[in-house]
């Protein structure tokens, strides 16, 4: 993927648009969202209730929507789960606005933390059906042997809009007012929207049309004779239940634990997005170096280093090195599987195969986000709270510890 593929591909500019302004919409929630559940409660069950909430459709929505996506225009499905998330955001300012100020977390309104789980899930739905229709539209836009410098470079686009502005774009904007950060991502969902309405894909055959589950089961088997793609999505699925672990609690340990602002903890998570892009950058060429599999080895041992440097300290800077490296890490991980899964699957069968593998690798979050908070509940008696907001990190370096030598032992690739 050169400079003047970029410049002269209209339509992979407008992908590259739409999915950097969707990340910097996400960016800005993935702030706002969690500081709003804290204003409205310090408990850790509620909280990570949110999480759960926006993570769980990945589990219940992620097969469905792989039929959907190959039956359906792919750039429409995307188009119109902008615009719901459009709605979503003009909700929750409506219903901020509507108080007449936030209530205390002690005094926390049943039915606005209620209103919020609901949003969250709403949100996340939406989220299952774009993310899985964006991953099945590059293939038809770029040519395969491009795929892992073109994912690079949206993933890079991605992390910059979505972690290193979103982030400390809302803590500035809650600061001024906390209904600041959802009105505008109101208008940037809106935008992404019309760039992905501007996209002219190449024509492509007409879509499934054979009933739901003989659909479904057509994916889930080419999975099955296709192992070393299954074993990914079940690795997937541990590292992303043990992140998302990590971040629901991580709003409350930047609180607490750190002493950090909004403002500052839109900043601590900067730092991942500078990782992300640096990642986003090299991972390319450090997969054409070190080959898929040593890659994946390296990208997991990276995972169990993070974990350990959030589990076993309290300072901010040796958090944001984590955050910094756990996103590298991660893009690594990412361009090499995701541009490995493109160049496999059958177009036809992509959408389909795609949310199988998000099942696995994604359907295991909400279990993460209600899992860490469940621990740092149970053990806050027990160690005390400090220790107790440690505790999910250091249980994430040892299921991190225990994959990798899984990988080395298990992970082969023809």
């Amino acid at each position: 993927m050169s400079r003047a593929l970029i410049r002269s591909n209209r339509d992979y500019r407008l992908l590259l648009s739409a999915s950097a302004m969707s990340n910097l919409g996400d960016g800005i929630a993935m702030v706002a969202l969690p500081w709003l559940a804290t204003l409205l409660t310090r408990d850790p069950l509620l909280i990570a209730a949110v999480a759960t909430a926006q993570r769980l459709p990945w589990l219940l929505l992620a097969l469905p929507a792989g039929v959907w996506t190959d039956r359906a225009d792919r750039p429409l499905l995307m188009m119109r789960a902008d615009l719901v998330r459009t709605v979503l955001m003009i909700f929750i300012v409506l219903m901020v606005v509507a108080q007449t100020g936030l209530p205390l977390a002690d005094d926390a309104s049943p039915v606005a933390i209620l209103s919020l789980i609901v949003i969250a899930f709403l949100f996340g739905s939406a989220e299952v059906l774009r993310d899985n229709a964006a991953q099945t539209v590059l293939p038809s836009i770029v040519a395969h042997a491009d795929l892992e410098r073109a994912n690079g470079q949206m993933w890079s686009a991605e992390q910059i809009t979505g972690q290193f502005i979103g982030p400390p774009l809302a803590g500035m904007l809650i600061a001024a007012a906390v209904v600041w950060p959802f009105g505008i991502d109101a208008s940037i969902y809106a935008l992404s929207a019309l760039l992905i309405w501007m996209v002219a894909l190449p024509p492509r055959k007409a879509g499934v049309t054979k009933r739901f589950w003989i659909a479904l089961r057509e994916g889930l088997g080419w999975m099955r004779h296709n192992p070393a793609i299954l074993r990914l999505a079940i690795m997937l699925g541990v590292i992303n239940a043990v992140f998302i672990g990590g971040m629901t609690i991580l709003v409350l340990y930047a609180q607490e634990v750190l002493g950090l602002s909004a403002t500052g903890y839109g900043l601590l998570l900067s730092f991942g997005a500078m990782g992300g892009v640096a990642g986003g950058l090299l991972a390319p060429v450090v997969a054409a170096r070190l080959g898929m599999r040593r890659s994946l080895l390296l990208a997991l041992g990276g995972f169990v280093i993070v974990q350990l440097m959030i589990g076993l300290f309290g300072s901010a800077a040796i958090v944001a090195a984590a955050l910094f490296l756990e996103a590298a890490a991660g893009m690594l991980w990412n361009v090499v599987t995701v541009s490995y899964r493109q160049r496999l699957i059958p177009d036809d069968l992509l959408g389909r195969v795609n949310s199988v593998y998000r099942f696995f690798g994604w359907g295991a979050m909400p279990f993460g986000a209600m899992g860490a908070g469940v621990l740092v509940t149970l053990l806050t008696p027990v160690l005390g709270r400090n220790e107790a907001l440690h505790a999910p990190y250091l249980f994430a370096a040892l299921i991190c510890g225990l994959l990798t030598l899984y990988a080395m032992m298990r992970l082969r690739f023809d």
